[in-house]
C-alpha cells in the first residue's frame, strides 16, 4: 500500500464530509421553508484493497463515501394563519398539483394556496390543486379534477316548508263562521280585521328567488270549544294558479282547523283543505302541504308545494308535538317563531375548508354550499419520490404509483385549515452534525498534510 493511496483515502474523506456539509447547509437554509422535509445522510466504507502480510493476504480500507441521502418525513409544526385556504396535512399524504403548461402532476406538503383571477385554487408556484367536485348533498362527482370556482353566485332555492310557532289566546271569542267564506281576492282589502282574531306572516321564495309574503289568519271556531280555524293566503295579484284568476278565491292557498287539548293547550288534531274545499292529506313527513304558483308557468310547471309546520306532525296514526309547538294558552296571541326554508340568489362571500377537505362556499343569501373536496395522495415508498424544488415532488418507478383518496381515509391525514406546516428541520441537531463533520474534515485534511510530510522525507532520502 503506497503513500499515494493514503492521499486518496484522505481525499475520499474530504469529499464525503464536504457533501454532507452541503446537506446540512441545505437543511439550515430551509428552516423557514413551508412544508420542507430535511435530509439525512449516512456513510459507508469503500471496497478494501488486498495486501500481503507476514500472516498472508489481508485487506485494508480505501476511504469512505456517502452511502445514502434520505428524507425525514416527520411532521412539521403548524403555524396558524388568517387565510382559510392555507392548509396543512396532519398525518400522511400529499396535496396534488397540476402544471398548466405541460399537464404534469406534482405532489407537495406546502399548503399555501389561494384563488387566482380565473377562480383556480393554486399553489404558491402557480400549479392548480386537485380534488373532487361535489353535488349539493356533498357527494363526490366523477374523478379527481381541477378545483375551479366557475360561478361566484348561488342559485336561488324555492321554499318547501313554512314553520310557525304561535300561541292562540284561549280566552278569545269567535269572530266569523268560516274564514274561507269571508275572503275575497277581488276586493281591495280581501279580509277585514274584524273577521279574525290573529294574523302572522312569513316570507317565502319562488324558484327564481323572488320573495312573497304568506299570511296566516286565525279565528276561534266557537266561544267554548278548543278549536281554531286558520286561513293561508298571499297577495291576490301574486297568485297565478290556473283557475283562480280574477275570482274571490285568488290569493287563498288553503284553510283548515286546529284542535287543542282543553287541559294541556297542545295540538291534538288538524285538517287542511284546498281553496276549493278539497280535503288534503299529509305528506310523507307528516305535514299538510298547500300549493302556490307565483310565476304562472304553463300547465302548472311552476306550481310550488309548501309544507305547513306548526310544531306538530302526523306520525304512526296520531298527531305528535315536536318539542316547541303551537299552543292555546290563556295569554295574548303571539308568534314566538317563524321561518321558511329557501333563499334568493346570493354572491359568494367566503370559502371555508373542513378537516375532511370539503370546500364550502358561504353566500350572501345565507346559503352554505359544498363545492369541492381536496384530494390527497400517498405512495408505497415515499423515499422514492424525486425532489423538484419549490417544495414539489414527482412520482418515480421507485416510489410507485400514487393512491388517491379523501382526507382522513385509507391512512391519509386530515386537513388543518387556516394552518401551514413548517419545516421539520431541527436546528440544534443540524449544528451538532455540523460540529462532527467539521472535525472529521479537519482530521482528513491532517491525513493529507501528514502524507505530504512523509513523501517529502522519502524524496529527501536521495541527496
Amino acid at each position: 500500500m503506497s503513500l499515494t493511496s493514503s492521499l486518496y483515502s484522505g481525499i475520499s474523506g474530504l469529499r464525503a464530509t464536504g457533501d454532507s456539509m452541503q446537506i446540512i447547509g441545505d437543511n439550515l437554509a430551509n428552516t423557514n421553508t413551508t412544508g420542507f422535509k430535511s435530509a439525512n445522510y449516512s456513510f459507508e466504507d469503500l471496497l478494501s484493497q488486498s495486501i500481503s502480510t507476514q500472516a498472508g493476504s489481508a485487506q485494508i480500507g480505501r476511504g469512505t463515501a456517502l452511502s445514502d441521502i434520505s428524507t425525514s418525513w416527520t411532521q412539521g409544526s403548524f403555524e396558524t394563519t388568517g387565510n382559510s385556504t392555507d392548509l396543512a396535512i396532519s398525518g400522511d399524504g400529499f396535496f396534488i398539483a397540476r402544471n398548466f403548461d405541460n399537464d404534469s402532476t406534482y405532489y407537495t406538503r406546502a399548503g399555501e394556496f389561494g384563488f387566482d383571477n380565473e377562480g383556480n385554487l393554486v399553489s404558491s408556484n402557480g400549479y392548480i390543486i386537485q380534488g373532487w367536485e361535489l353535488n349539493e348533498d356533498g357527494e363526490a362527482i366523477g374523478a379527481v379534477t381541477d378545483i375551479t370556482l366557475d360561478s361566484f353566485t348561488s342559485p336561488p332555492q324555492e321554499s318547501s316548508e313554512v314553520s310557525l310557532i304561535v300561541n292562540l289566546d284561549a280566552d278569545a271569542a269567535n269572530n266569523t263562521a268560516g274564514l274561507e267564506t269571508v275572503w275575497d281576492g277581488t276586493a281591495d282589502t280581501p279580509i277585514e280585521s274584524v273577521s279574525y282574531e290573529y294574523q302572522t306572516a312569513v316570507t317565502v321564495y319562488d324558484s327564481l328567488g323572488n320573495t312573497h309574503d304568506v299570511t296566516l289568519y286565525f279565528d276561534k271556531n266557537s266561544d267554548t270549544l278548543s278549536e281554531w280555524e286558520y286561513l293561508i293566503t298571499c297577495a291576490p295579484e301574486e297568485d297565478l294558479r290556473a283557475g283562480v284568476a280574477a275570482t274571490s278565491d285568488q290569493g287563498m292557498l288553503g284553510y283548515g282547523t286546529i284542535t287543542f287539548s282543553e287541559s294541556s293547550g297542545e295540538i291534538t288534531g288538524m285538517t287542511m283543505n284546498n281553496y276549493d274545499g278539497t280535503a288534503l292529506t299529509q305528506n310523507t313527513t307528516g305535514y299538510f302541504e298547500f300549493t302556490s304558483d307565483f310565476l304562472g308557468g304553463a300547465a302548472g310547471a311552476t306550481e310550488q308545494n309548501v309544507a305547513l309546520n306548526l310544531g306538530t306532525r302526523w306520525n304512526a296514526g296520531s298527531w305528535e308535538n315536536e318539542g316547541q309547538s303551537t299552543t292555546q294558552y290563556a295569554t295574548e296571541s303571539t308568534t314566538t317563531f317563524q321561518t321558511a326554508d329557501g333563499y334568493g340568489a346570493g354572491a359568494l362571500q367566503a370559502v371555508d375548508v373542513g378537516t375532511d377537505g370539503t370546500i364550502t362556499g358561504s353566500y350572501s343569501n345565507g346559503a352554505s354550499i359544498p363545492l369541492y373536496r381536496i384530494a390527497l395522495a400517498n405512495f408505497v415508498n415515499v423515499d422514492g419520490l424525486k425532489k423538484l424544488g419549490g417544495s414539489l415532488y414527482a412520482e418515480t418507478s421507485e416510489s410507485g404509483a400514487a393512491t388517491t383518496n379523501f382526507p382522513g381515509t385509507s391512512g391519509l391525514g386530515s386537513i388543518s385549515p387556516n394552518s401551514l406546516e413548517q419545516s421539520n428541520v431541527d436546528i440544534a441537531s443540524e449544528f451538532v452534525k455540523m460540529i462532527q463533520i467539521q472535525r472529521s474534515y479537519q482530521a482528513n485534511s491532517k491525513i493529507i498534510t501528514t502524507v505530504d510530510d512523509m513523501l517529502s522525507n522519502t524524496i529527501n532520502m536521495k541527496r
